[in-house]
């Protein structure tokens, strides 16, 4: 199976955990990810003015490369990548007047038609089925019990949410697959403080010790999250935490992906846990 793959930013500097673990998953799962060549950034964030047609053009040039390429889907793993792009296509496809505009501007780029469907790489691991994952499966992880956190930008808006925006399960699925044990904690769909990260760390680290505090209350060993900015903010700002609260013990926070990388036999991330 091959798909066309938009890697963003972050996955190549300081999420780099993330597009290698995925790159290592998706060849042990015969799925063949292609990166787009010249591929640029997704224009991050997705602008909430219907009216502001030039924030929408980075990503739509993008949407636009991967059908001029042949492709029907385009998938990313930055949460923030897969919201801005899933909800830019949304915002040309039902208006064509603004797609019209929009292909104007970008006169050196091929036109965008609206063919392309965007998924996140946890939706194509979904749609391979649990006993595929299974199948791959090399080594015992019936020990870890795991705390999925999403976030905000995979589930909302409910548009293009990827799961249910409060009960979501498919990272706990997956996770199940693999053979640990998933535990259900509130906090899960909560905020993590966002880029208030940069400007406010404080106020992030009050944010994430709630989390990470509720997902310990509730029997976790680890956590994981796909979203590139969340994982920084929930291990990052544990030194902030730890300065705020002094009883609080580290919680070791990971991608998906390394988890899955571990359970298939290719690496050995998890020895220490």
């Amino acid at each position: 199976m091959e798909i066309a793959y938009f890697p963003g930013c972050t996955l190549k500097t300081t999420a780099k955990k993330l597009e290698d673990s995925a790159l290592a998953v998706a060849d042990a799962l015969d799925i063949n990810l292609k990166e787009l060549p010249n591929w640029t950034c997704c224009g991050t964030v997705y602008s909430l003015a219907e009216d502001d047609l030039m924030r929408q053009v980075a990503p739509i040039r993008t949407l636009a490369r991967t059908e001029a390429l042949g492709y029907s889907t385009l998938t990313t793993l930055c949460s923030v990548c897969y919201n801005t792009l899933a909800q830019a296509n949304l915002f040309v496809k039902a208006d064509s007047i603004r797609l019209e505009k929009i292909n104007n501007f970008m006169d050196e780029e091929p036109d965008y038609k609206g063919n392309v469907e965007v998924k996140h790489f946890l939706t194509i691991l979904q749609e391979l089925g649990t006993e595929k994952l299974k199948s791959a499966v090399k080594k015992d992880l019936s020990g870890l019990k795991v705390a999925c956190y999403y976030g905000c930008l995979l589930l909302r808006p409910q548009s293009v949410g990827i799961d249910d925006c409060e009960q979501p399960y498919i990272l706990e699925n997956i996770m199940q697959a693999l053979g640990t044990k998933p535990v259900f904690f509130p906090y899960q769909v909560e905020c993590c403080g966002s880029y208030h990260t940069a400007v406010k760390p404080e106020i992030v680290a009050r944010r994430v010790y709630r989390i990470l505090e509720n997902a310990r209350e509730n029997g976790a060993n680890l956590v994981v999250t796909s979203c590139p900015l969340c994982y920084f903010n929930l291990k990052n700002r544990q030194k902030e935490i730890k300065k705020l609260y002094p009883g609080f013990k580290p919680m070791p926070i990971f991608y998906f992906t390394e988890i899955m990388t571990d359970a298939f036999g290719l690496t050995k991330t998890l020895e220490n846990i």
